[in-house]
């Protein structure tokens, strides 16, 4: 059980080295793996393999908090079974403790603990390694899990959502980086990692227990399921990155540059060579959502209009009228 939940993470991570024009199979070969095994083979990885693959994905995409962001980017599916159990929980705080219990399931090197108090509760990750610090594997693993813990809540609740602390057991290099990611000021050389949550998330009814709405929500997921390839261009890697990472709007220009591990006027300038500008392809990627949405069923337009970011209603009436000529409401009901 756990080796294939570890598979389907190495899948993910491949598919998001794709994204980061990455060859999965040179991360493959260098890290003495194949396709084929991650997909068919019953034969356990071993743990020089699994290591093997993170410091040649560190190396290849000259990342060094590689592990950081695959975790932004990853989504529940990305878990196989572990990621619909906690899609089936009702509350946050029964998502969160399940998740602890499974972490298992996806790795040996930390195990989480969710402890609650008066006002806050808090996600603990707790190491298996006295020496881990020294570890690259686990410190990538360790940025995985914690920024995916919070990024993750997100589309849960379809709220955007910032931690009380973020508390690190060792020095940081790139703090301001790990602030962007983590919404929330790292605290560095604390007695343990964990993340502090206030309690009022704790009883939130997590969005996606609506079986409706998640079908919905995973039809965006759909352009990740062939994303390992070679042969994608950067606007369709972003396109998909867009349509995957979109729980709350559109992610910046910004947000995708530090992913990518480039600034913002080198991707906007590789695009243009490509025939095409970022706002232009944030556009098509929210209108495909809004039209996808839309053909679902009977969520209502109100909140299919906040789930893309819009503030006011009247806005998205305005610009899905200028991509299809008819407000959504009167295309939810011809459609339906």
């Amino acid at each position: 059980m756990m080796e294939d939940q570890l598979k389907k993470l190495i899948m993910g991570l491949l598919a998001y080295a794709a994204q980061r024009d990455l060859s999965p199979e040179t991360l493959c070969r260098l890290s003495n793996i194949t396709i084929a095994e991650l997909q068919t083979d019953t034969r356990p990885l071993t743990q020089k393999q699994v290591s093997d693959l993170w410091l040649n994905a560190i190396h290849l995409s000259k990342d060094k908090l590689f592990g950081l962001h695959f975790g932004e980017s990853l989504q529940l599916s990305a878990l196989g079974i572990v990621g619909e159990i906690i899609k089936s929980s009702e509350t946050v705080g029964s998502a969160l403790t399940i998740a602890a219990s499974l972490t298992h399931l996806i790795t040996t090197a930390f195990k989480l603990e969710v402890t609650r108090q008066d006002d806050t509760f808090s996600v603990e990750f707790i190491p298996a390694m006295p020496d881990w610090q020294n570890s690259v594997p686990a410190i990538q693993t360790l940025d995985l899990l914690m920024v995916f813990v919070v990024h993750e809540l997100d589309g849960l609740m379809l709220k955007k959502i910032s931690p009380l602390t973020v508390s690190y057991a060792r020095q940081i290099d790139d703090d301001v980086e790990y602030e962007r990611v983590m919404r929330c000021k790292p605290v560095m050389n604390s007695a343990g990692n964990s993340i502090m949550f206030d309690k009022k998330y704790w009883d939130e009814p997590i969005i996606t227990a609506n079986y409706e709405l998640q079908n919905i929500l995973l039809q965006k997921v759909t352009p990740a399921k062939a994303a390992i390839s070679e042969n994608q261009t950067l606007k369709t890697r972003i396109y998909n990155y867009l349509l995957v990472n979109s729980y709350l709007g559109i992610v910046s220009l910004e947000d995708i540059a530090s992913n990518f591990n480039v600034s913002a006027r080198t991707l906007q300038r590789k695009l243009k060579e490509e025939g095409i500008n970022f706002q232009q392809l944030a556009d098509e990627a929210r209108k495909s959502l809004a039209i996808n949405y839309l053909k679902a069923g009977s969520y209502p337009v109100k909140e299919i209009s906040y789930i893309l970011g819009y503030n006011e209603l009247s806005a998205f009436t305005r610009t899905f009228k200028r991509w299809t000529g008819i407000t959504p409401a009167i295309y939810q009901k011809n459609y339906n």
